[in-house]
């Protein structure tokens, strides 16, 4: 069984953000595993050990200068990584960074594909399933289970009414939900053992796409970025003995009652 992960390195999102005079996100300083990616590692890790055998192989695109991230990956367990590095990549829309990562992954055999639903940077939800339509793969979405049964995949899929029981054929591609499993903490022996790892750099040569991907191909781009209005102050009212009829006409005035 070989699956691979997709994976991102993120900004500390506890540290302040800032972005360059062509509104992409600053990553200048130290990169981390984006936590939401901790989740597909660990199932694909998961299941890797109860088909009793194949590996796990994380893939990603970004700079290449500070792949600590992809380290925490490899000490969990992972097999190795591979990151797409390349300064052509800046300015990339969703479809770019699926036509890379697809590039990526048609290299070697795989049995599945497993993705966080969206990254906590970008948060389109929609790299995923661009992924897995250039793949020509099935894809299902928002996995809270996932197990395989000889060539199947078989995923409860989380919906807001319950979850759906869905399967397909292998090769596939599955988005899971934080909480599908608890992520391990890297051991000592596993942060050890990563440094030996093989971390593989790529460019957009080297995969074929010069031209087609970064600023130069996205369909899509980011034209301004302005502050969220801070929260307005609530009324507040002393309650005289008619609590009770502020409250219904507030319900009234905004049609509530």
């Amino acid at each position: 069984m070989n699956i691979v992960v997709c994976v991102k390195q993120i900004p500390d999102p506890e540290a302040p953000q800032s972005f360059d005079a062509s509104n992409n996100l600053s990553r200048s300083g130290k990169l981390l595993l984006d936590k939401a990616d901790e989740y597909g590692v660990e199932m694909a890790l998961q299941l890797v050990d109860k088909a009793g055998g194949g590996e796990v192989t994380v893939v990603s695109m970004g700079s290449a200068t500070d792949v600590a991230g992809l380290r925490n990956a490899l000490a969990m367990g992972a097999a190795k990584a591979v990151i797409v590095s390349d300064e052509s990549l800046r300015g990339s829309d969703a479809l770019s960074t699926a036509k890379v990562l697809a590039a990526v992954i048609r290299r070697a055999p795989f049995d599945l594909v497993l993705a966080a639903t969206e990254s906590s940077d970008g948060y389109t939800g929609t790299t995923p399933v661009q992924l897995a339509e250039l793949l020509g793969l099935p894809s299902i979405t928002f996995a809270k289970a996932v197990a395989i049964e000889d060539s199947t995949v078989k995923v409860s899929r989380q919906t807001e009414a319950g979850y759906d029981e869905v399967s397909s054929s292998l090769p596939a591609l599955v988005t899971v939900t934080a909480g599908v499993v608890e992520p391990r903490y890297a051991s000592f022996k596993g942060i050890m053992a990563a440094k030996s790892k093989p971390v593989e750099i790529l460019s957009v040569t080297d995969l074929g796409l010069d031209g087609q991907v970064g600023a130069a191909g996205a369909r899509e781009t980011i034209t301004a970025i302005q502050a969220a209005e801070s929260r307005q102050a609530g009324e507040k009212y002393v309650d005289e003995g008619d609590g009770a009829q502020k409250v219904v006409a507030f319900l009234e005035s905004i049609k509530v009652l």
